[in-house]
């Protein structure tokens, strides 16, 4: 008999409180902010008068009370200030810089790919995804435009493979049983009336498309041969680089490993007028979009954005032991995902004293040949720490499903062993929140995407420059709206 994916509730630790918050002035109030975007707690004086002056060079800088401290920041005007450098906010820059003439700026603690970007297996896949549910539309249009860019760049005499890590692997989602095979079934008939390219696949056409995988007669998949993968590194690289090419005229900069303290509003009409970092004041003609992953809900403490995801991936470095033709993912992956939405579990609901674990294979090989295995999923709060716990369980279910990895010990893969763990914020009902924040017009969230920021960024993407422009979305923008879910 076949064994089930691990998913269990086991004991949990406290969850530290989100500590920052949009704060008006006046009043006088004091907020201290701690996490890794943020950089160390710093209380910060929003109501301290600030008084600009020239710098030597004719720099705009600003006198601004930290702590009991006054120091001096420099000033920076832009059109739109987005808080968060991973795949999300920069690929809103991108928009942005692309479909309209306004200035951006792009500000982070510390660089691309130092979080859930560059921790992820980089797959964009549409797999898991289920026709009709709210977040569908999102997944298939930013499927589609990350297909146009691929084709875009081989178009320019680029290959795609090199700029971004671009496979067009297609994806295999596997059953073991008689039950999950009859789900797949029902599941590539339900994608394939949804205009989804996609086939199920008896044991013997399995084990043809992945010889490395183990299967019986009870075996089955669906495999949508469209669904591909990248390197988020690779990708990210590209993103910046073309962001680039309007620092020239004026439009486009980035402040990296500058923590950002708050967001300052105005005294007149209650809109965030500025970004207030460690080392500047970065002011905002239009739009302040907040895309900074799990900490999202520590720059808006009044939002109940506050359940993060740590995940786990194991990476075999120049791993030739088994070879595989696709994206893989076991139909357990689903089923925890079904499981946390339509459980108990949410940001209100759970305890100091519970976590929820779940453990499912995923495995992919990378543009350079490393073999990641994943996956975990467990609520603790914004811990980093390596599990050796959750890594000997992901290796264990692993070898259920290849034989060949059950010829080794982990231990004996030595320093070609790495593991990757990301924080990635989750919503209680599965979707990201995207849009505007009630009673602060002219901030946009973008976050909440767990484990499917690199998938859905570029549909996000467009959405968020759609929301700050005034324009019509493509994709409906209700199911991910900021009033209702998050205040």
């Amino acid at each position: 008999m076949a064994s089930k994916p691990t998913y269990h509730p086991a004991a949990k630790p406290r969850l530290k409180p989100s500590s920052s918050l949009v704060s008006p002035r006046p009043p006088p109030c004091t907020l201290a902010l701690r996490s890794s975007l943020f950089g160390s707690r710093i209380p910060v004086n929003l109501c301290t008068t600030r008084t600009p002056s020239n710098g030597p060079t004719g720099e705009r800088f600003a006198r601004v009370r930290v702590g009991s401290k006054p120091v001096v920041a420099s000033q920076h005007s832009f059109d739109v200030v987005i808080v968060g450098a991973g795949i999300i906010g920069l690929t809103v820059a991108r928009q942005l810089l692309l479909e309209s003439d306004l200035s951006v700026a792009v500000v982070d603690k510390a660089v691309p790919c130092s979080g859930a970007t560059g921790a992820g297996q980089g797959s964009i896949w549409m797999t898991h995804k289920t026709p009709g549910s709210d977040i569908w539309e999102l997944a298939l249009r930013s499927h589609q435009l990350w297909e146009s860019l691929a084709e875009n760049i081989h178009d320019q005499g680029l290959n795609p493979q090199e700029v971004l890590g671009w496979k067009k692997t297609g994806s295999l989602l596997v059953g073991k049983t008689v039950e999950e095979s009859a789900l797949l079934e029902r599941r590539v008939k339900q994608l394939s009336e949804a205009g989804v390219e996609a086939k199920f696949l008896s044991s013997h056409e399995l084990l043809l498309e992945e010889p490395a995988l183990s299967v019986d007669k009870e075996s089955g998949a669906a495999l949508l041969p469209n669904d591909c993968q990248l390197d988020a590194h690779r990708t990210v690289a590209f993103v910046e680089e073309g962001n680039r090419q309007f620092t020239s005229r004026g439009r486009y900069a980035e402040f990296y490993h500058d923590p950002v303290i708050s967001l300052l509003r105005s005294g007149k009409n209650g809109e965030v007028e500025a970004v207030l970092t460690s080392k500047s004041t970065f002011y905002c003609k239009k739009a302040v979009v907040v895309a900074a992953g799990s900490w999202t809900g520590s720059l808006m403490r009044e939002l109940d954005i506050r359940v993060d995801v740590p995940g786990h991936l194991l990476v075999l470095e120049d791993f030739d032991l088994i070879r595989l033709n696709h994206g893989l993912m076991e139909v357990g992956y689903i089923s925890h995902q079904q499981m946390m939405q339509h459980s108990s579990v949410s940001a209100a609901g759970l305890s100091n004293d519970e976590e929820m674990l779940s453990i499912s294979m995923t495995a992919t090989t990378d543009a350079m040949g490393n073999l990641i295995l994943g996956s975990s999923r467990q609520f603790v709060g914004f811990s980093t720490k390596a599990d050796a716990s959750i890594i000997d369980s992901i290796w264990k279910r692993a070898r259920e499903f290849f034989p060949k990895l059950r010829e080794m010990d982990l231990a004996e893969i030595g320093e070609k062993r790495k593991v990757r763990i990301g924080l990635r914020p989750y919503m209680p009902d599965g979707k990201p929140v995207i849009g505007s924040v009630p009673s602060l017009s002219n901030v946009f969230l973008a976050s909440g995407h767990e484990g499917s920021g690199l998938s859905l960024a570029l549909g996000t993407a467009e959405m968020v420059a759609d929301m700050v422009l005034g324009n019509r979305g493509k994709v409906d923008f209700a199911p991910f709206a900021v009033e209702g879910r998050c205040c």
